[in-house]
C-alpha cells in the first residue's frame, strides 16, 4: 500500500515538473518573440533618424536666394526639426517603457506599447516621406526641368519648321501665328533667367505656360490652314452658287421659303466673319467643326434642290394624271346621274344601290374640292412640292377608293343590262328550239305524236310568254327574268332533246322492220313480231316497236343491232 501510494506522488510530482518546463519554455518563447518586435522597432526609428531629409534641406540652403525659396526652406527646418527633437525623442521614450514592461514580464501591457510604437513610427515616417518630396521637388528641379525644356524645344522646333513649309496656307494670319511664336520663345528666355536665378518655385508655371502654348499652337498649325481655305474659298463660292440656284428656281416657280436659303446664308456669313475675327486672335475654338458643319448644310442644300426638281416633274405627271382621271369620272357621274330616273324606271335597284352612287357623288365632290384647293395652294406657290406631293398622293388614292366603289355599284346596272340583253337573245334562242322541234316533227310524216309531247310543248311555249312578260315590265326584276329565262331554256332543250330522240327512234324501228320483212317468208315467229311491231309502230310506240323488231331479228341474225347501225349511218345506241 506504501508503495502505491509512493509511485502516485513520484507520477504526480514529475508531471508538476514537466508542466513547469513547459510553461517555463512558452514564457521564455514569448519574451523572446517581443524582444525581437522592439529591436526591430528600433531599427526603423533609428533608420528615421538618419534618413536624407536632413541632406536634401542643406542642398536647398545652399541656393536659397529669393524670398518664397526662403520661406520654403524655414517651413521645412522647421518640420524636420519637430521630427528630430520632438517626434523620435518621443519614440525613443516608448521604447524605453515598451522594455520596462517586458523585463517585468507584463506582455499585455507589452503588447499595447508595441502596438502604439508601430502607429506613431508609421507617423513619422510618412511625415518623412512627405517632407522628403517636397524637398527633392527643388533640389531635382534643375535636372528634371531640363529634360521638360528639351521635349518642349523640341516640340516647338517641330511646330516652327511645319509652318515655314505651309506659311502660304495661313494667307492673313501667317503674321499672327508668326508673333505667337516668338511669345513662345520669349517663355524659353524667361525660363532660362529663372533657373540661372534659382528662381525653381517659379519655374513650373512657366513650363505649363509654355506648354500650353505648344499645345494651342498645335491645334492653329493643324487647322487654321483648312480654315482660312473654307472660311474664305470654299464657303463663299458654295454660297454664292447656292444664291444663284435659289433664285432661278424661285423665279421658275418653285416653294423654297421652307428652306430658310436667304436668311441662313446672310448667318453664315456672320458666323464666318465671327471665325476669321476669332483668327486673328487665334482664337480657334470649335471653329473648324462650325465651318464644317455650315459646308455639309449647303452641300445638303444642293441635294434639296435637285430634290425638289424630280419632287416636282413627279407632282406635275401625278397632277396631270389625276386632273384627267377626274374629268373622266366627274363626266361619268354626271351622266349617270342624269339618267337616274331612267335607270330606275327600267331597273328595280335596291336602295343600297342608290345609296352607293349617292355617296360616290358626295365623296368626288369633296375630292373635286380638295383638288381645286391643292391647285390654288400650287399656284400661290405656298408650299413645297415634297408636301404638295403627299396631298397629291393621297387625292390620288381617294380618287382610286371612288373609282372601284363607283364600278362596283355600275357593275350590279352593266350586269342587270348584261342580263336583260342575254335574256332577249336566249328568249330568240329558244324559239328557234321550239321552231326546229315542230319543223322535225312535220318532216317526218309519223303515224302517231304522242299527247305527252304536245304537253310538253305547250309548257315550253308558256315559260316562253313568261320571259316575254317579264321584259314587258317596268322595271324589270332582274332576279325574276332569270328565273324565267333559265325554265324556259331546260323546258326548250328537254322537249328538243326529246323530238330527236322520237324522230330517231321512230326512224329506226321504221328501217329495222323493213330489214327484217326479207326473213318473213321463212321465220314464222319473226313475221308474226314483225307484225305485231307494226302495230305498236302505228299506235305511236316506238321504242317498244324498235325493241321488239331488234329483238326478233338478233335470233337470227346476231349483232344486228351494230349491222343496222352501220348500214343506216346510225352514230348512237337507242337506250332501251
Amino acid at each position: 500500500m506504501d508503495n502505491i501510494a509512493i509511485m502516485i506522488a513520484a507520477a504526480i510530482g514529475t508531471t508538476l515538473v514537466i508542466v513547469l518546463i513547459i510553461l517555463g519554455v512558452l514564457k521564455s518563447r514569448k519574451k523572446k518573440k517581443y524582444k525581437k518586435l522592439i529591436e526591430d522597432l528600433d531599427y526603423q526609428k533609428n533608420r528615421l533618424d538618419t534618413s536624407p531629409v536632413g541632406p536634401e534641406l542643406a542642398k536647398v540652403g545652399s541656393y536659397v536666394g529669393n524670398e518664397k525659396l526662403e520661406i520654403l526652406y524655414n517651413n521645412w527646418k522647421e518640420r524636420l526639426n519637430e521630427i528630430k527633437e520632438i517626434q523620435i525623442p518621443k519614440i525613443t521614450d516608448m521604447l524605453i517603457e515598451a522594455e520596462y514592461s517586458l523585463s517585468q514580464t507584463d506582455y499585455k501591457s507589452t503588447m499595447y506599447k508595441i502596438a502604439k510604437l508601430e502607429m506613431e513610427i508609421y507617423k513619422v515616417r510618412a511625415t518623412s516621406a512627405f517632407l522628403l518630396n517636397e524637398i527633392k521637388d527643388i533640389t531635382n528641379s534643375e535636372e528634371r526641368n531640363r529634360a521638360s525644356i528639351t521635349k518642349l524645344k523640341a516640340k516647338y522646333r517641330e511646330l516652327y519648321e511645319k509652318f515655314e513649309e505651309t506659311m502660304n496656307e495661313f494667307g492673313e494670319f501667317a503674321p499672327v501665328v508668326t508673333m505667337q511664336f516668338e511669345t513662345i520663345s520669349k517663355r524659353f528666355e524667361d525660363f532660362e533667367t529663372l533657373m540661372e536665378n534659382n528662381e525653381y518655385t517659379e519655374v513650373p508655371n512657366i513650363l505649363k505656360a509654355i506648354d500650353e502654348l505648344l499645345k494651342h499652337m498645335e491645334v492653329v498649325i493643324e487647322e487654321l490652314p483648312s480654315i482660312v481655305l473654307i472660311a474664305e474659298g470654299i464657303l463663299p463660292k458654295k454660297m454664292e452658287e447656292i444664291s444663284s440656284i435659289y433664285q432661278k428656281m424661285v423665279a421658275a416657280g418653285y416653294p423654297l421659303d421652307y428652306l430658310n436659303v436667304e436668311y441662313n446664308i446672310d448667318e453664315a456669313k456672320k458666323k464666318i466673319a465671327d471665325i476669321l475675327d476669332r483668327a486673328k486672335v487665334l482664337n480657334l475654338e470649335d471653329s473648324l467643326f462650325d465651318l464644317k458643319v455650315l459646308t455639309e448644310y449647303f452641300e445638303n442644300l444642293f441635294t434639296d434642290f435637285e430634290k425638289e426638281k424630280v419632287i416636282k416633274s413627279d407632282y406635275d405627271e401625278a397632277s396631270k394624271t389625276l386632273r384627267a382621271k377626274l374629268k373622266k369620272i366627274n363626266t361619268l357621274v354626271q351622266d349617270i346621274f342624269a339618267q337616274m330616273d331612267d335607270l330606275k324606271k327600267l331597273y328595280s335597284l335596291s336602295q343600297e344601290d342608290i345609296k352607293d352612287l349617292y355617296e360616290v357623288k358626295n365623296d368626288l365632290d369633296k375630292l373635286n374640292e380638295d383638288y381645286n384647293t391643292l391647285i390654288t395652294h400650287t399656284s400661290n406657290h405656298s408650299f413645297a412640292y415634297s408636301k404638295l406631293t403627299e396631298e397629291i398622293e393621297n387625292l390620288v388614292i381617294r380618287l382610286s377608293n371612288l373609282e372601284n366603289k363607283l364600278d362596283n355599284t355600275l357593275n350590279v346596272i352593266g350586269n342587270m343590262h348584261d342580263d336583260e340583253m342575254r335574256a332577249r337573245q336566249q328568249l330568240a334562242e329558244v324559239e328557234d328550239l321550239l321552231k326546229n322541234s315542230q319543223k322535225q316533227i312535220r318532216s317526218f310524216n309519223l303515224p302517231v305524236i304522242p299527247n305527252r309531247y304536245f304537253v310538253e310543248l305547250r309548257e315550253a311555249k308558256e315559260a316562253m310568254n313568261e320571259i316575254v312578260k317579264e321584259l314587258e315590265k317596268k322595271p324589270i326584276t332582274i332576279e325574276t327574268l332569270n328565273t324565267r329565262v333559265d325554265t324556259a331554256r331546260d323546258l326548250a332543250l328537254k322537249l328538243y332533246g326529246k323530238t330527236k330522240e322520237m324522230m330517231k327512234t321512230a326512224m329506226f324501228a321504221e328501217m329495222a322492220i323493213v330489214y327484217g320483212n326479207r326473213y318473213r317468208s321463212s321465220e314464222k315467229d319473226l313475221d308474226r313480231n314483225l307484225t305485231y311491231s307494226e302495230m305498236l309502230f302505228v299506235k305511236g310506240e316506238y321504242k317498244k316497236s324498235l325493241e321488239l323488231t331488234i329483238n326478233s331479228l338478233n335470233k337470227i341474225e346476231p349483232g344486228i343491232y351494230d349491222k343496222l347501225l352501220k348500214l343506216y349511218g346510225g352514230k348512237e345506241r337507242m337506250s332501251e
